[in-house]
């Protein structure tokens, strides 16, 4: 590290993006890094994220954590996927899992046999051949790297917790590895005259932090990125309308199932997290089409369990920063941008922000290469992701209701229009390289949402009808053998991570 590189980070607000920052820093830069975290106990977080992606075993990895203890600390379970419920007509349902269907053979992705199949009159679903929906529909959960012998992969998984632990479990471990945090709300902004950086917060108790960098961490507020620097917001409401949610806690489910459930309604879609000592619940919604009011009673009527408080509102728009690194200053989390919890993205993009910002950290005081090269991958990613949360909404057979009516007939990006048609067209998957969503996930999505493909790659032609037959078939006793081996969800819990609820 150059003699002019930064020696004292400055991280303004907690919850979840806070102290994941802090954590990662802390434990990647604390020899060379003075570390500060300012928040308020006066302020409260969105804290709705509960729900994650694969990619977080990554972070838990970096940062040494035990899984186990996590997973106790945080009241946590396990996740294969995410069932959509009434997405592409009422009535539908399907799992998104974290894994393939089925396994790949000859380079050919699994689908395309079973697409062929299914030109030939097959009637099972593709998640006839799932091992996560299996697994799933039978609430069971188990470590399992690879079926057998074979080259079938296992169970790839993440987790479900409560963020406001999550965020006091890294806090935890931040201080412990040097994190200094300030209580306070911030007043004023000090900035440079000449470059314009920031150099230093006052807080509400006349205590100033000075920093060489700075992480905006302040939710929606964006304090530093956006009302201090000036960064502005792009607003992506035209493809993704909703701008509301009501999130609400309830008893605990009965059977602690390894998934998230989203259920679309007539003006948005509902949530449903089981954790070990609650069930978390929302409705995220568009107020152009409905009412706050309609909106709770709504979210209310389609609970499982017992609420255990009242819908709490919170409004959003959708969309992302112009930029999401200026000057000394980049935004993580709800301060860089907010794109809806549909697909559990949230707390993945602060890690993946995390992860990008301590890659090109500055090494200088000139930073211009690496902050251009950081805006530009966070607004491809953001930009993915956007277009794969539209399709939910866009692909579908609905039209009871003036929302649905909308999302069917909007337009969307280029981008996405192409997948669509090159799915409908061969089944093929035009991912892009980078894409958080492997082509696992596009095919699920697509073929869940109410897309037939009319062709197939005819690469699958390889195998002889009887040799398809018996290829469909073997891939399903072996998923039926794995899973009769598994535990229940609950007995892994019990056995490995479970909460004391006395």
């Amino acid at each position: 590290m150059s003699q002019n590189a930064p020696k004292t980070l400055v991280i303004v607000g907690g919850g979840t993006a806070g102290w994941i920052a802090a954590a990662a820093f802390s434990r990647l830069h604390g020899k060379t890094l003075d570390i500060t975290l300012v928040e308020s106990d006066a302020i409260g977080t969105v804290g709705v994220g509960e729900a994650t992606i694969p990619q977080i075993i990554r972070l838990n990895t970096i940062l040494g954590l035990d899984e186990h203890d996590f997973v106790k600390k945080t009241n946590g379970t396990f996740k294969l996927g995410i069932e959509f419920v009434d997405w592409g007509a009422v009535g539908t349902r399907y799992l998104h899992t974290f894994g393939d269907a089925g396994m790949n053979l000859a380079s050919v992705p699994f689908h395309q046999y079973w697409n062929r199949a299914k030109a030939a009159g097959h009637d099972k679903d593709l998640w006839h051949y799932s091992l996560h929906k299996h697994a799933a529909t039978h609430a069971k959960f188990g470590k399992l790297d690879r079926v057998g012998n074979t080259s079938m992969t296992g169970l790839a998984y993440a987790y479900h917790f409560d963020a406001s632990l999550y965020a006091a479990y890294l806090r935890a471990f931040s201080e412990q590895h040097g994190v200094i945090r300030r209580e306070g709300i911030v007043q004023s902004v000090a900035r440079d005259g000449e470059s314009g950086d920031i150099t230093s917060i006052t807080l509400d108790s006349g205590i100033e932090i000075a920093g060489d960098f700075f992480i905006d961490c302040t939710g929606f507020r964006a304090l530093l990125l956006g009302q201090e620097l000036g960064v502005e917001y792009q607003d992506w409401s035209r493809w993704l309308p909703c701008n509301s949610a009501q999130a609400v806690p309830s008893e605990r489910l009965e059977t602690l199932v390894p998934y998230t459930r989203a259920t679309a309604k007539g003006a948005g879609w509902q949530w449903r997290i089981p954790l070990q000592h609650r069930t978390g619940n929302g409705h995220v919604y568009c107020s152009d089409f409905i009412s706050d009011d309609e909106a709770g009673e709504t979210l209310l009527a389609g609970l499982d369990t017992k609420p255990l408080a009242d819908p709490r509102p919170i409004r959003f728009t959708t969309g992302r920063r112009e930029k999401f690194w200026s000057h000394n200053c980049a935004a993580i989390g709800l301060s860089s941008g907010f794109l809806e919890p549909l697909e559990s993205t949230s707390i993945h993009l602060i890690q993946s922000h995390v992860s990008r910002l301590l890659q090109l950290f500055p090494s200088g005081e000139n930073a211009d290469a690496e902050r251009a090269e950081y805006n530009r991958r966070c607004a491809v990613e953001f930009e993915q992701i956007r277009d794969f949360l539209i399709l939910h909404y866009h692909q579908t057979g609905r039209e009871d209701s003036e929302f649905w009516r909308y999302c069917k007939n909007m337009e969307v990006p280029d981008s996405l229009t192409h997948k669509q048609a090159l799915f409908a067209s061969s089944g093929r998957i035009g991912r892009d390289a980078d894409d958080l969503f492997r082509e696992a996930s596009w095919a699920q999505v697509m073929l869940g949402q109410g897309v037939e493909p009319s062709g197939y790659d005819p690469m699958a032609n390889g195998l002889s009808d009887v040799q398809l037959d018996e290829f469909l078939g073997n891939v399903r006793t072996l998923i039926e053998r794995a899973v009769d081996t598994l535990p229940t969800h609950e007995q892994y819990l019990q056995k490995h991570c479970a909460v004391d609820l006395h």
